[in-house]
């Protein structure tokens, strides 16, 4: 179990990176991290895997304490793997060379076996004998992923793992890597700006805004409950709306298109979206966003009624 206690950290005097961070993760669980660029996400990634000294509080995986350099001549937990957004691969090297890498010797067949698995689940098995230096970006932060899998750690870091990866190949990967993760017992923790991440996948989300933790709980007690307007944003475009004289944070889908009621809005762009319209309207000269099934005339008045959440 992984229990991270009030941890601070500042790259600079005086400026906080991190303030006052804590969580707890399980054998097995996933935990995704949100928040805009530069909040602290892979700042605290790099603290858990022992890549940098805190300032204050204290890390403990199980009871071994989570240290910084200060204390490794070679920084970084053995038992956890991190897959930073630079990757750090050999180049030179085939992709199965780069898996293997640090595969016992003594053990050849094992070692196939353990590397061919790998390959699957990264859907990369008909280029195990090209070089890395030749990959797309994606593949080699596919590559990345598998490498850091090879001797199955307890707790694997991922530090935006599919921002390369293209769209038609990412959905598979992810439900193929989290769904391995969960057969092995794997922990996870996962620094990402992609809701789908958190909402699929993960077992508890954290929100960082300001260097602390500004929301924290289930995904989907987070989306359907958001605590206020920069957590909904995370997952969807969001409406705030006044109800009955209260403010409501209202998504795309929550707002219906009705023959009747006491609200009107004139439209006023239409954006495609698949199976779906994204309608832009205006209600007293205030945008709002709301779903529909298919385009509405530019300039139209139309009514709408809401789906609150209870």
């Amino acid at each position: 179990m992984l229990q991270v206690n009030d941890i601070s950290f500042s790259y600079t005097k005086n400026k906080p990176t991190l303030n006052n961070i804590s969580l707890s993760l399980k054998a097995g669980e996933h935990l995704s991290v949100m928040g805009e660029s530069g909040c602290g996400k892979s700042t605290l990634l790099k603290i858990i895997y022992g890549l940098l000294d805190v300032n204050e509080g204290s890390l403990f995986w199980n009871n071994h304490q989570i240290l910084g350099p200060e204390y490794h001549l070679v920084p970084g937990m053995e038992f956890f793997k991190y897959v930073p957004q630079n990757f750090e691969l050999m180049p030179f090297t085939t992709v199965a060379e780069n898996i293997s890498k640090h595969l016992s010797r003594f053990f050849p067949e094992e070692a196939k076996q353990r590397t061919q698995e790998l390959l699957e689940v990264i859907e990369m098995e008909r280029f195990a004998k090209v070089k890395v230096k030749t990959l797309s970006g994606g593949q080699q932060q596919r590559v990345a992923i598998a490498r850091a899998l090879a001797k199955e750690p307890e707790l694997l870091l991922l530090d935006e793992p599919f921002s390369q990866i293209d769209n038609f190949k990412k959905n598979t990967l992810r439900r193929k890597l989290f769904q391995y993760l969960k057969n092995k017992n794997i922990a996870c923790i996962v620094a990402t700006h992609d809701g789908s991440d958190a909402l699929s996948f993960s077992d508890q989300l954290i929100v960082i805004k300001d260097h602390s933790i500004l929301a924290q709980g289930k995904p989907n007690e987070l989306y359907q409950f958001p605590p206020n307007k920069y957590v909904a944003a995370l997952f969807d475009d969001v409406n705030e709306i006044e109800v009955n004289g209260d403010k409501k944070l209202l998504y795309p889908h929550q707002i219906k298109v009705t023959d009747n009621s006491g609200i009107k809005a004139i439209v006023t762009k239409n954006y495609f979206k698949g199976n779906y319209w994204l309608i832009e309207a205006l209600i007293d000269n205030q945008p709002i966003f709301l779903s529909h099934p298919n385009a509405l005339t530019i300039g139209s008045e139309i009514y709408l009624t809401f789906k609150i959440s209870e």
